[in-house]
């Protein structure tokens, strides 16, 4: 290796966790799939000499896509690590869900 190579290793308590749920993902790539093509759309744009001012606009909500895209990902992900620690009964499994769906909403705001 050269001089400059730096070898890198994960530490052994490093979990990598993946997402779990099939309807999550799916909703996690279609999102994905939508930001794509508005990316796309702003590459046309660009090509075709569109004013810079609807551009941004379409940077804007491609960002906020990709934001909200980011935060469902990750209360899904709370949800599948939270299930997979506590083991909630039918009641408790509830109330976490009420409790992630609000701090999604609350989350969502910030953005």
């Amino acid at each position: 290796m050269g001089e400059n190579t730096r070898v890198t290793q994960k530490p052994e308590n490093c979990n990598m966790t993946v997402l779990n749920n099939a309807q999550a993902r799916t909703d996690v790539l279609n999102r994905l799939r939508r930001a794509e093509g508005q990316i796309r759309g702003i590459q046309r744009m660009v090509e075709e000499g569109e004013n810079c001012l609807k551009i941004g606009q379409q940077f804007s909500a491609v960002r906020k896509a990709l934001d909200s895209t980011y935060l469902r990902m990750t209360v899904c992900f709370m949800e599948q690590e939270l299930e997979a620690r506590m083991h909630p009964d039918a009641e408790q499994k509830v109330g976490l869900d009420e409790m992630l769906k609000d701090m999604e909403t609350l989350l969502a705001r910030m953005g």
